[in-house]
């Protein structure tokens, strides 16, 4: 398809219009990119626990086009892009400012303005607009992509250039979920070979830190899952110890058998309190404990501070794997080339037609990660 870079693109959305969905998937006209946006061709996108929770009910503005796990090709550029051309294939990732404090210092995953650039539905620049059938407006930029969509408008600073001879159509989970598992391991924890760490969750998430900590030479690498063929699929990517919490007696004591002085790390990804508490008995002094999966909104840490202090267990709560994008996607990638992080064995494809069924896959874990094609 030719696109004329100064005319509306038309595009089919699953757009969403009502609080708990479904999506439904109109035709809608995106105005050209401007100033640093890009508009990407999106070929492939993942479905993520975050856009679950955004249809459920968590408060982002609607009607609005969710996504952010996408991949496709750059159909034309604003006036202000420097480093991307029509033709490029990238990954699109989490939005950023470029200029607070944090994004100057080469950390862009704590951007002062995390929430509302990527959950507030924000307005384009200038008279960028997304329209209906009718006229009407529906906000985009979720994350700075909305790429449950044909085309998607992204912005240079969130569209990661990749090698064309990579399968991109399987690529957009790097942008998010699977960056961030493999980031909490290699960036947010700092791992190392010869360390010792327990992933507690074996999704997505959780199985990205896998793949990143066997890559490190980290052993024993434990995994908690209750699924078992997750839990067989973590020994697979690595893991060398796995216990089913549900059909274990005393899963802390389990563990010390493999770990008696307590393991270096440890990561938690379901944001459950008891599980939390679980792998602060399990750390060693002067571990840390990674935290990233999505509580309930009056869940507490269960420890006290002289618990905390007693133990001397770091507790670090981590967003989008502390990466940067730019750098953490290409590093992602070359670890794949390698053979050590084999990413596409957690990827289960469904047309873009079926986003209803992929959004029930995730939300049920009947796949680890549904990966949208178009």
């Amino acid at each position: 398809m030719t696109i004329n870079s100064l005319q509306p693109t038309r595009a089919n959305a699953a757009v969403l219009r009502s609080v708990g969905g479904p999506f439904k998937i109109e035709p809608v006209s995106i105005s050209a990119p401007i100033g640093d946006e890009v508009l990407i061709r999106v070929v492939g996108v993942g479905v993520c626990h975050t856009d679950v929770v955004c249809r459920d009910g968590f408060p982002v503005p609607l009607p609005i086009i969710l996504g952010h796990e996408g991949s496709g090709v750059v159909e034309a550029v604003g006036d202000q892009v420097k480093n991307l051309k029509p033709g490029d294939h990238v990954v699109l990732s989490f939005n950023s400012c470029g200029h607070c404090y944090n994004c100057d210092h080469d950390e862009p995953a704590s951007c002062v303005q995390m929430l509302p650039l990527n959950f507030g539905g924000a307005e384009r620049v200038g008279d960028g607009t997304i329209l209906d059938s009718e006229g009407g407006n529906v906000r985009g930029m979720f994350f700075g992509q909305s790429s449950f969509g044909s085309f998607a408008i992204a912005r240079e600073i969130n569209a990661v250039k990749v090698d064309k001879d990579l399968p991109l159509e399987l690529l957009g989970p790097l942008g998010c979920g699977i960056q961030t598992g493999a980031g909490a391991a290699i960036n947010s924890l700092g791992l190392q070979s010869g360390q010792s760490f327990i992933v507690f969750g074996g999704g997505a998430v959780g199985l990205s830190a896998v793949m990143a900590a066997n890559a490190l030479g980290v052993s024993p690498l434990i995994v908690v899952e209750p699924n078992e063929s997750r839990r067989e699929l973590a020994k697979e990517l690595g893991a060398t110890h796995v216990f089913d919490p549900f059909n274990t007696a005393d899963l802390v004591a389990s563990i010390r058998a493999v770990l008696p002085g307590g393991t270096n790390h440890a990561l938690d990804t379901t944001g459950l309190p008891k599980v939390i508490a679980n792998a602060i008995d399990c750390i060693m002094s002067g571990g840390k404990l990674g935290l990233l999966g999505m509580a309930n909104p009056e869940a507490a840490i269960p420890a006290t501070l002289l618990d905390l202090l007693s133990k001397n267990v770091t507790l670090k709560p981590i967003t989008e794997g502390d990466a940067n994008p730019q750098e953490f996607i290409p590093q992602m990638l070359a670890l794949y080339r390698e053979g050590k992080f084999p990413f596409e064995k957690l990827i289960t494809t469904f047309p873009f037609e079926s986003i209803n069924e992929a959004m029930e896959a995730a939300e049920t874990g009947k796949a680890i990660k549904p990966v949208l094609t178009l």
